[in-house]
Parts: structure tokens; C-alpha cells; sequence
């Protein structure tokens, strides 16, 4: 049998295949409207919109990873005392994940900016250009100096476990603005992190809150988005294959007493097909003025910068986008290179996001977030036995303290909160832990923390397990 000169594909297997919806990584990260009546059924309403549980400042979120544990001490929180006892051993030194040697002061040159006088080191120009809209937090801790429970810690609140991460909940809280696209992306260039898909699962949460993955080192929407367009048919045939299969899936799906998973694959293949309408224009950057993807620049981070403010003017609600998932921040030596490099990589992007989140009215309601999972040591890592480490240049890691910046969103601009020791070691003044900054996180997106829950084995679960409190100081 065919259908305009075309195969029409009669087995559930073959319509699958045939209705180009091969994105099931897609996560299921959405809901469906009521295009397709047994299609809409399957999802119900999980990605709607909903209101928050009280009047919300921020709508969406970019959380801006840096992947490794950049240096607060190289980067934001500059410490004097380092250049007093450079090549001198500390007082009070906290016990290290590796041996560590004298005081390595920082060699960036650091100078204040905006009417606030922020200090910020040279490595971020573009960013200090904003200084009078940054919250720069210089006071958070962690649990433990190691990679993954730390990358755990800050995306899913568990240390250990799978549990939900922050976009899952804050879409399983809010739904989304906008049907046709994922209500929460990942980027991440070249590949996964560390801990792969567990920063952005859903656990057991429904799989529509799980976050879409996306490699922007490609940059052909097509490559982005695989199977975006159909090679072959058009869009109402596709809109038949997919309501004959809908009808299918959904006597599959009743026999088997609405499994949770097979739900999640048939929204994420409705979707799909929704985002063949509005995806390609979305994440085609080509499609912005010269002058703007110059203010960008022509790389990973430019592009994912700039993808990230189409996805938040289009209503999605939570992005998350890596930097240094392939090399990451994490310089145990020849820290003045690689931080230079790094730095260097995304400064100009996050600069020119800000002044088109200002310039469009949208960094009222749109939380950004820069940061790492911890921090790095004041003093110098030695080179021992079972590391990488050739010579004494760079910084062990560090959970004690460390520094996170948030701008708009309802934040206070132009503070500084919290402070470390005078080395930097260790928070001393307004300590704030990881699940603070979730609660505060939740808050200003109009969520308590502690009623956005999930029953889940006998008990309820949460972003901020049984810990966790709101920062007034930093509301505006």
C-alpha cells in the first residue's frame, strides 16, 4: 500500500520509524495539547502551565555550569593575604583532598567595577561590565571535594543517589510557556560531564520533567536536532502516521496499566513532532544580524549563549549550559593558562547575554546563574604519587568555600554576600550551603521548597532533602 507515491508503513514498528520521531532522547520533555486527541490523552497536562505557590520574580532560569570548580580566589573573590604569604606556609590550613603546599597568590590582576565597586579579576572584562547587576555570593560550601557527589550536590540536591535535578522540579512545579519546545535543555558541547544524564534526569519524577540534551559543538540545526524534518513526507501525512499510531500506542499503553515510562516515550514522540514546527527556528542561530552573533562570537560558547536567550524568549523554562565539560576548569596545574583560556572561551558570551537580556526586558525575569560545583585551594598542589600533577602551578580542589553569581531574577544587584577567611579556605561570614541557593533558587521562581514535594517510595522527596533556607538578603 502507499500514500503519495510513498510506503505507507502498516506495522507499529514501521510507523514509528516512518513518522520521523526518532527522538526519543528527547527525554519527554513536554506536554501535549489537544492536536491529537489519543495523542494529548497519554501526556494529559504535564507540562502545562501552572502558577506558582505565591508571585513569582523570575519565570525562567540560565544556570551557566562551570564544570570543574573554577578558582573564586582567580576569579571573584580576591584575597591580599595570598600575596603577604606567597611561598610561605598558612596558618590554620584546612585538610586538603591532596597534598598542598604554600600560599599561591592569584596572578590576575583584579580592579573594581560599577558604581558598587565589585572587585573582579581581568580574566572576566565582560562580565564586570555588569557588576552593578551581579549577586556575587563569595561564601558558599559544600559537602565533600570530589567531583561527582559535588556535581550531584548542585544539580539534584543528593550527594549520592539519582534524584531529580533542579530543572526537573522546577518544570514539574511550573510546566512550561511554550508546547512546542522542551520546558527544560541541557547543553553541553562534545559530549556528556561527568555523571553523564544523571545532571539532568528526572529520577522518579514523571519522565516529561527530564531534561532534552543538546551537543552544541554541532551547528547545524539538523545535526542539533536529529530528525528534525522528514526526508520525504509532509507534514499531514506525518500528522496521520503519528494519530494511527497514537491510536495504537494508546490500546498498548491501557493494557499495561499506564506504565509511567511508555507514557514518557509517547509524549516525547508527540513532541517531536511538535518541534519540527517551531525547533528549527529556535535553535538557528544563523537567523540573528551579523552584528549580533559578532557580539557573541563564532564558537561553542557564543552559540550555546545565544541559543540559550532564543529558548527563554520563547518560553522555555529552565536551561542549563556547560562550559568545560571537555576541558574543565578543574586546574590542578598551570592554573594562570588554563583559567586565561577558559575564561577567555565564555566571558564575551555571557557578557553580550546580559545586554540582550537587559535590551529585550527579559533579565527582570530570567535568573542567571554562573558557578561551579566547589572551589579551589589557596595553596598550591604538590606533585605526588598517582596524579597528573608535573609541577607545583595550580590548585587543589576545594569545598570549604567558593563563589557563585546570580544576576536578575528578583536578586539584589550589586552586592557582594558573605565572605571567606582571609585566605580564602573556608566560608566564615554568612555560609551558605548548596541547598540554600536551591531554596533561594525556588523562591524567587515562586516555589517553597519545602511544599514542592514528591511522593516516591513511602515518603516525600524534594530538591533540598530535609535541609535548606531561603536567603532573604538576597531579594531585591
Amino acid at each position: 500500500m502507499t500514500w503519495n507515491n510513498h510506503p505507507l508503513p502498516l506495522s507499529r514498528r514501521e510507523a514509528l520509524v516512518r513518522t520521523g520521531m526518532g527522538l526519543g532522547w528527547l527525554g519527554a520533555a513536554s506536554l501535549l495539547q489537544p492536536e491529537s486527541a489519543s495523542a494529548a490523552s497519554v501526556a494529559a497536562t504535564a507540562m502545562a502551565p501552572r502558577p506558582p505557590h505565591f508571585p513569582a520574580r523570575a519565570r525562567a532560569v540560565i544556570h551557566i555550569f562551570a564544570n570543574g570548580g573554577p578558582s573564586h580566589l582567580d576569579t571573584f573573590d580576591r584575597k591580599v593575604s595570598l600575596e603577604q604569604y606567597a611561598g610561605r606556609e598558612i596558618p590554620n590550613k584546612l585538610a586538603t583532598e591532596r597534598q598542598t603546599g604554600a600560599a599561591l597568590p592569584s596572578p590576575f590582576a583584579f580592579a573594581r567595577h560599577g558604581e558598587s565597586g565589585l572587585e573582579v579579576s581581568e580574566l572576566f572584562p565582560h562580565v564586570a561590565r555588569h557588576a552593578d547587576r551581579l549577586l556575587v555570593v563569595r561564601s558558599m560550601h559544600a559537602d565533600v571535594p570530589n567531583h561527582e557527589p559535588s556535581l550531584m550536590l548542585m544539580n539534584c540536591g543528593d550527594p549520592r543517589l539519582v534524584r531529580p535535578s533542579a530543572g526537573a522540579w522546577v518544570t514539574y512545579g511550573l510546566g512550561t510557556e511554550n508546547q512546542n519546545l522542551p520546558g527544560f535543555v541541557a547543553m553541553c558541547p562534545g559530549g556528556y560531564p561527568i555523571k553523564d544524564t544523571e545532571n539532568w534526569r528526572n529520577a522518579f519524577l514523571p519522565g516529561a520533567y527530564q531534561g532534552t540534551y543538546i551537543d552544541t559543538k554541532k551547528t547545524r540545526v539538523e545535526d542539533l536536532v536529529e530528525y528534525v524534518r522528514h526526508p520525504v513526507l509532509d507534514r499531514d501525512t506525518q500528522r496521520r502516521q503519528l494519530d494511527l499510531t497514537a491510536t495504537l500506542d494508546r490500546r498498548h499503553l491501557e493494557a499495561r496499566q499506564h506504565d509511567p515510562q511508555l507514557e514518557a516515550r509517547l509524549a516525547s514522540m508527540e513532541l517531536a513532532w511538535r518541534m519540527q514546527s517551531e525547533a528549527t527556528e529556535a535553535f538557528d542561530v544563523s537567523r540573528e544580524p551579523q552584528h549580533v552573533l559578532d557580539r557573541y562570537g563564532d564558537d561553542v560558547q557564543g552559540r550555546q549563549m545565544l541559543i540559550a536567550r532564543r529558548l527563554v524568549e520563547r518560553g522555555v523554562r529552565y536551561v542549563q549550559l556547560w562550559h568545560g565539560a571537555g576541558q574543565p576548569w578543574d586546574s590542578h596545574e598551570h592554573i594562570e593558562k588554563n583559567h586565561r583560556q577558559l575564561a577567555g572561551e565564555c566571558d564575551r558570551a555571557i557578557g553580550a547575554l546580559l545586554d540582550d537580556l537587559v535590551g529585550l526586558g527579559l533579565l527582570d525575569t530570567t535568573l542567571v546563574l554562573w558557578g561551579g560545583e566547589f572551589g579551589r585551594t589557596p595553596t598550591v598542589e604538590l606533585p605526588t604519587a598517582g596524579t597528573d600533577v608535573k609541577e607545583p602551578s595550580g590548585r587543589d580542589h576545594n569545598h570549604h568555600g567558593f563563589t557563585v553569581w546570580m544576576a536578575g531574577g528578583g536578586v539584589k544587584a550589586g552586592t557582594v554576600y558573605g565572605a571567606t577567611d582571609e585566605l580564602g579556605f573556608k566560608a566564615v561570614e554568612k555560609p551558605v550551603h548548596v541547598h540554600d541557593l536551591q531554596a533561594t533558587m525556588l523562591h524567587l521562581l515562586g516555589l517553597d521548597h519545602t511544599k514542592l514535594t514528591y511522593r516516591h517510595s513511602g515518603r516525600d522527596f524534594r530538591l533540598t532533602d530535609v535541609h535548606g533556607r531561603v536567603i532573604t538578603d538576597w531579594l531585591a
